[in-house]
């Protein structure tokens, strides 16, 4: 299974970079790729390429409007490190590890690369991505007040006598506190029978195509209802409807899929209306009507007055959620002042954290910026990277622990594999190989070895472990001055 939307690929013309767009390309996704030279990037990626411009340094290249339709990332970008005696054109040297050269940072600084480009990136993308945890639409949340323009539109534009309206109840929530309230009066006199609230139509479309429906939280009173929504600034127009049954008395959560939105005019399909675009919503109506639809009546319908508390409407992610932002870091990143380290068992950028311009340390302040968003992730500490070819068996590790090399090929693999599978989602984990550095992995090109189930590795990973715990447990144990 594949996502439907756009990959986007930051990164893409260096070493796992260009690999990850390579075999997202034949596992037939549709890619974009960020890059800063569009020469070069041709190139490396071909022609044919989809390819957007931009500099995660320069917050002014990164418009989120240029990013609509992505729906997951793979971000390859860091910082270039390279040996301070130079390369040759194809970058040998800085091929064959950094464990066999003395390293320098080659242009932008980690800080601006590993954390204001990381800020960018994840402004720049997160509309686009969507959050775990959903988008407020209307009402109340963490003391915050979403708030939309209702306002009542009855039958009485038929000639019927019903009434309804909205207003704000400072008390009736839940534990005590605010809620939105629909209430009203319904009467079927004059060939009447409905009440509505609509909302004016947003100052700009609400794009919430990185959600799969709607969510009310609401207190029901046994009654059906609807919930309108419309794509079009018109106002009479075809409204895609969900109808909905509430339990009497009870708060509870009502989630409403988009694919169940049906395209009603006036209580008739319309059958040749195109689908629900949950990219260009307009304006909400809650509706308590006599009639359903095609001729069908509400079976919980009965005149007379009626409570509905609504205290938010928000967009929401379905489970199983898989990660929308993979990130390729690094191991070692908690490592340069953890204590008791052994610093002559480190990787060099271990050793020379400083030196390099606290690369390590800006590698982990941009996960943890990641970490914070609320957009699902995955973060990949890879060790030391290799030219050698996918295919060696592997060590999935957590805590920030394991030395030792791994494949691009294989990063990039493993990468595209935690696009689609909820074991990875918010996980961040170190991987290698096992085979050690004095010995060379080499494969039969005319037999390789068969692509890995990687979700097997992912099964295996916990929640909440990064490497920082041990920082985290060394600011507790350390006395403080008074």
């Amino acid at each position: 299974m594949q996502p439907s939307g756009l990959v986007l690929v930051a990164g893409g013309t260096g070493g796992v970079g260009k690999r990850v767009v390579d075999v997202l390309r034949k596992k037939g996704y549709q890619v974009r790729v960020l890059v800063r030279n569009e020469e070069k990037a041709r190139r490396l990626l071909g022609p044919d390429v989809d390819l957007v411009v931009g500099d995660i340094t320069k917050e002014s290249t990164l418009d989120p409007e240029r990013f609509k339709g992505v729906r997951k990332i793979i971000n390859a970008v860091s910082v270039i490190v390279g040996p301070k005696e130079g390369d040759t054109p194809d970058r040998a040297k800085y091929n064959q590890g950094i464990k066999f050269f003395e390293p320098e940072i080659k242009g932008d600084s980690p800080e601006l690369v590993e954390y204001i480009g990381m800020k960018n990136l994840i402004n720049a993308v997160k509309g686009s991505l969507g959050f775990r945890s959903g988008k407020i639409l209307f009402g109340f949340e963490d003391n915050k007040y979403k708030e939309l323009a209702w306002g009542a539109l009855d039958d009485v534009v038929m000639g019927g006598v019903s009434q309804s309206s909205f207003q704000i109840d400072p008390t009736g929530g839940e534990n005590g506190g605010p809620t939105g309230l629909f209430k009203g009066i319904v009467s079927t006199a004059n060939n009447g029978g409905f009440t509505s609230i609509r909302t004016k139509n947003f100052s700009a479309p609400e794009d919430l195509s990185p959600y799969d429906g709607f969510e009310l939280r609401l207190k029901g009173d046994g009654r059906r209802y609807k919930l309108i929504v419309r794509t079009s600034g018109e106002w009479d127009t075809v409204g895609y409807t969900a109808m909905f049954d509430t339990a009497a008395g009870q708060w509870q959560s009502i989630r409403l899929p988009f694919p169940v939105f049906k395209p009603i005019f006036r209580a008739r399909t319309v059958p040749d209306a195109p689908p629900f675009n949950p990219a260009n919503v307009m304006s909400f109506q809650l509706m308590f009507s006599k009639f359903e639809s095609d001729g069908k009546l509400n079976p919980t319908f009965k005149e007379g007055a009626f409570e509905l508390p609504v205290s938010s409407i928000r967009a929401y992610m379905a489970e199983p959620i898989t990660p929308r932002f993979v990130h390729v870091g690094s191991a070692g990143v908690t490592r340069p002042d953890r204590p008791g380290l052994d610093l002559s068992k480190q990787p060099p950028a271990v050793r020379l954290n400083k030196e390099l311009g606290y690369i390590l340390t800006f590698k982990l302040k941009g996960e943890d910026l990641i970490r914070e968003s609320g957009i699902p992730y995955t973060i990949v500490r890879p060790c030391a990277l290799t030219e050698e070819p996918a295919g060696a068996d592997l060590i999935f590790d957590q805590g920030d622990n394991i030395t030792g090399k791994i494949s691009r090929e294989e990063v990039a693999r493993i990468c595209v594999a935690a696009l689609n599978s909820p074991y990875a989602c918010d996980k961040t984990f170190e991987v290698k190989s096992v085979v050690p550095f004095s010995e060379t992995f080499t494969i039969d090109p005319e037999n390789p070895p068969p692509e890995k189930d990687y979700n097997e590795y992912f099964k295996t990973l916990k929640d909440g472990i990064t490497g920082k715990e041990a920082l985290e447990r060394q600011e507790q144990e350390s006395p403080v001055a008074v």
